[in-house]
């Protein structure tokens, strides 16, 4: 089975401060680097390493051939991404001590995808996923075209926006929210989580852990999250993400698929970076046992 993603691509710039900065602060970093990132990548890598086949849609500029030789690196077929005259989008990421992180992030290329990239997803069938997040333009597009190829939707409703949320949930069929995105598009659709109209959903939760919600909606799935020493939490959520529908794609039942989810980002975390700090199946599989 093949996981297509459209994805975000990313230079991110990781600062090192001592704490988060606050309106007006100007603040000295004790130490920069630089790597690849981007929900879109992150999440492909993700897939990867967890030992799925994964395809990325998505466009870096002229300065962005580093980005897609990087994903290819991880066996991401790479052959969708455009190169385009925006520049490749970046994040400055400022993490503090605690492992927290500030984030703004440029779009860039990332909003300037062409139809004909999706083109790809003729390919896809039944039994394959399309990822989705709030990073790129033409997600409903490509949800239409997936969905029509007889493939399954999963979508991370981040960066949040509700409208976007609300456009997407009518072709999506796993729905990936953490808890502050869970509240407010419960709070701005006026149900409860449980109630909104997907198939499935998942809630990460943090060191709370994270809950699958079935099509019966009395049917939930709950893991707790691994303990561990935070070294820097970005790109987390995209680490579950990648290795949740992984999980799925690979015929795994939804509690299965949350345990290794939640053991990949819990393995995430004690590392810096983003794409690059995304364990491999093989430290998951290890780290489950301990």
């Amino acid at each position: 089975m093949t996981i297509y993603n459209l994805g975000s691509i990313n230079a991110d710039h990781f600062y090192a401060v001592p704490h988060l900065p606050g309106a007006g602060e100007t603040l000295a970093a004790t130490a920069l680097t630089t790597g690849l990132g981007g929900k879109g990548a992150n999440q492909s890598v993700a897939a990867a390493q967890a030992g799925a086949e994964v395809v990325h849609m998505g466009a870096v500029g002229r300065d962005g051939a580093w980005a897609v030789d990087r994903l290819a690196s991880y066996g991401v077929q790479t052959q969708a991404i455009a190169e385009t005259e925006t520049p490749t989008g970046h994040a400055v990421i400022c993490v503090d001590p605690a492992g927290e992180n500030q984030i703004i992030l440029y779009p860039g290329a990332n909003h300037a995808l062409g139809a004909d990239q999706l083109a790809v997803l003729d390919a896809a069938g039944s039994g394959d996923w399309l990822i989705l997040q709030n990073e790129t333009n033409l997600q409903a597009e490509a949800a239409k075209r997936a969905r029509g190829q007889g493939a399954l939707v999963a979508y991370s409703a981040a960066p949040f926006a509700v409208d976007s949320v609300r456009a997407m949930m009518p072709h999506v069929d796993l729905l990936l929210l953490n808890a502050v995105e869970a509240r407010q598009l419960s709070r701005a659709l006026g149900v409860a989580v449980a109630d909104l109209p997907v198939p499935q959903i998942v809630v990460t939760k943090g060191a709370d852990g994270a809950e699958w919600i079935g099509p019966n909606r009395g049917e939930t799935v709950s893991v707790p999250a691994q303990e561990v020493d935070a070294v820097d939490t970005t790109g987390a959520g995209d680490t579950f993400a990648g290795y949740m529908v992984a999980g799925l794609s690979q015929s795994m039942v939804p509690g299965d698929a949350l345990r290794l989810a939640a053991a990949a980002a819990a393995l995430k975390v004690t590392r810096a970076g983003t794409a690059d700090a995304i364990p491999t199946r093989v430290e998951v599989d290890a780290f489950l046992k301990i």
